[in-house]
């Protein structure tokens, strides 16, 4: 039991060796407060079914009942119970548990390896090419029984990485899969993935390839339920695609501190911090801010001090607490000449846009724990990125500045990665908040994906020594435009 949480935000708990917590435990079940849903598991939820709030926290059950297991084989690129409510976990030995409307299959196997993903405290989850060898190895069963994905189904994910990525993007998983099989035991499946490879690439008979038909799917642990429901829809949505590799161009000093310029003047002007690009200019070339508009210039200021520094922008958090002192931090700084505004630190009461109301404040700490999960699962730099975004914007954690907050934890991905960073330009802020809204209210991650794509290529545009050549491709491209009359152009 999770002491530090009020009763009605834990969804599960589980029994305990520790003889005060089980006489706790014991005694609310006897009040009526908890209900045993599977042996040494309860919930003080008594609303749902059982099989419900199985199904929403099986993952962290699994995690707890099981930790150092795999989530492996079709799961791995499921998230999610089959048709006929399976889940595969490789651990250390073989058994079937059956939890109400889900049956987790414990395979034996070996434990997690270098590269596979932590998903949910004490699970993993198989790397993409540890997937694919376990995916084709012979299973008894078919359908939606059966531990794999159909061949079909395999070759259409091989498919979309050589679509979108190339011939030499298959020929590096293929690599790797074959290191994995050597230390796994697996060379059996490795010929098969090696045949489906070859054939793809066209250096073996096209007689190995079949139709594919699957997609993925995912599903976390609620602190703020509608928030982690929307977050495993996008989360999917993005674990499912291959993002081409836009490599960065500004990779010296002066080029990455002149696209910085102009990354911190559309931050702060898409939130209504209006400058002349001339004027953004110059507080940021003296550092002094205009004095009859200090607070804002120390908006622009604050965030060219984080996103100019190559240095800070090339952290990105490991675990959920990072990530929590990462925004505290980038916070404090974006925001240290509005005191009233508290910089660095949470929210202490609900903030809106519009009639959206954002994660209460109570629950910003746990949902960002909770959406780091799917986070940490993504391996895409753009994938990362475009869910760090969202989330951070979707959670809205200080009273103000999540905003600009939110883009500088998604250009922090990029960044590392050796990426292009996105810039929102003025002429684009409609689409942007339009996707945003679109995926809010009616959970579509589609349009915000590709939205934040054509940013980025435009983005790619903008490279070299010369601010002022910088400056006349964003003129052509009509990013300091508003109004519906015009749009984006990548020139």
């Amino acid at each position: 039991m999770e002491t530090n949480i009020p009763l009605r935000l834990q969804e599960i708990i589980f029994s305990s060796s520790d003889a005060a917590l089980s006489r706790k435990i014991t005694k609310l079940e006897k009040e009526g407060k908890l209900l045993k849903i599977a042996p040494r598991i309860y919930t003080p939820n008594l609303h749902e079914e059982p099989k419900e709030v199985i199904r929403r926290n099986i993952f962290k059950i699994i995690g707890h009942q099981y930790p150092g297991s795999v989530l492996s084989h079709r799961s791995a690129f499921e998230y999610k119970p089959s048709g006929s409510g399976d889940l595969f976990v490789t651990t250390t030995y073989s058994r079937k548990i059956r939890f109400p409307g889900i049956t987790v299959n414990l395979l034996k196997g070996s434990g997690p390896i270098a590269g596979d993903n932590l998903f949910m405290e004490g699970l993993y989850v198989s790397q993409k090419e540890r997937a694919l060898l376990e995916n084709l190895e012979e299973s008894r069963n078919t359908g939606d029984t059966s531990k794999t994905l159909s061949s079909g189904q395999i070759e259409e994910k091989l498919e979309q990485i050589v679509r979108v990525n190339g011939e030499a993007a298959l020929n590096t998983i293929r690599d790797r899969a074959k290191d994995i099989a050597a230390e796994l035991n697996m060379e059996k499946s490795y010929r098969k993935l090696n045949k489906l490879i070859s054939a793809m690439l066209s250096t073996k008979p096209s007689k190995y390839l079949s139709s594919p038909v699957a997609l993925a799917r995912a599903f976390g642990e609620p602190y703020d339920p509608a928030r982690i429901s929307l977050f495993e829809k996008l989360f999917l949505e993005l674990q499912n695609r291959e993002f081409p590799s836009l490599a960065e161009a500004n990779t010296s000093s002066k080029p990455f501190q002149n696209f910085a310029m102009f990354e911190a003047y559309f931050s702060n002007f898409i939130e209504g911090t209006r400058f002349s690009i001339e004027e953004a200019q110059e507080i940021i070339h003296t550092g002094r801010p205009m004095l009859s508009r200090d607070n804002d210039s120390h908006d622009v200021l604050g965030t060219y001090q984080i996103v100019s520094n190559k240095s800070e922008m090339s952290i990105t958090p490991e675990n959920p607490e990072e990530l929590i002192q990462l925004l505290q931090d980038r916070h404090r700084i974006m925001l240290s000449d509005r005191l009233s505004q508290h910089p660095g630190e949470f929210k202490v009461k609900n903030n809106y846009a519009g009639d959206t109301e954002f994660v209460d404040y109570n629950l910003v700490r746990g949902t960002l724990i909770q959406g780091f999960n799917f986070y940490r699962a993504l391996s895409t730099p753009f994938a990362k990125a475009a869910y760090m975004m969202f989330m951070i914007s979707e959670i809205h954690p200080f009273s103000d500045g999540n905003g600009r907050l939110a883009r500088v934890m998604m250009n922090a991905e990029l960044v590392k990665a050796k990426q292009t960073k996105i810039i929102i330009p003025t002429v684009f802020r409609e689409d942007y908040i339009g996707a945003l809204r679109l995926l809010t209210r009616q959970q579509q991650p589609d349009t915000y994906i590709r939205m934040l794509q054509r940013a980025q290529l435009f983005s790619a545009t903008l490279h070299g020594n010369d601010l002022n050549a910088m400056s006349e491709v964003l003129t052509k491209s009509n990013a300091f435009k508003e109004g519906d009359e015009h749009i984006l152009k990548i020139v």
